[in-house]
């Protein structure tokens, strides 16, 4: 999956209405007038990372095995959207995102300069993949961009 991140500079024109996502880098339509809703990441950048596992989870409710999905997805944009200010945050979100993929956690020494992944990608997809295998595959992805 190819990152919106290499849109190229014609989409951070400072008279264009996109915005990149200080976490994972991603070049989205920016949210007028809204504030980030998640630490580290930009409003629109969250936001569609809530619209994309909206429906993971209001199935949660009636499919409890929903519930390590969540908390992948979760974990995987945690991982991606670190907060400087709180390094415990980050290595609480490789910790679940390993628990997550039942592997050894990545070491949060230095944030990967590029995302070969991020939310953008997954939500691009949609159509075409199942929900539950683009989670899993970006978070293999973010785990292994963590490791490089």
């Amino acid at each position: 999956m190819p990152s919106p991140a290499s849109s190229g500079p014609s989409a951070l024109d400072a008279g264009s209405a996109s915005e990149v996502c200080p976490g994972c880098g991603a070049v989205l339509a920016s949210l007028p007038d809204s504030a980030p809703t998640h630490p580290g990441a930009s409003a629109s950048c969250a936001r569609l990372f809530e619209v994309t596992v909206r429906g993971l989870r209001d199935e949660a409710q009636a499919d409890p095995s929903t519930a390590p999905l969540i908390r992948l997805a979760d974990a995987t944009y945690d991982a991606q959207h670190p907060v400087a200010a709180d390094p415990g945050r980050l290595d609480a979100a490789l910790d679940r995102l390993a628990e997550g993929l039942g592997t050894r956690p990545a070491v949060a020494d230095a944030a990967p300069r590029v995302w070969r992944a991020t939310i953008a990608d997954a939500a691009a997809d949609l159509d075409v993949i199942d929900l539950r295998v683009l989670v899993e595959s970006w978070a293999r992805v973010v785990q292994e961009d963590w490791r490089a």
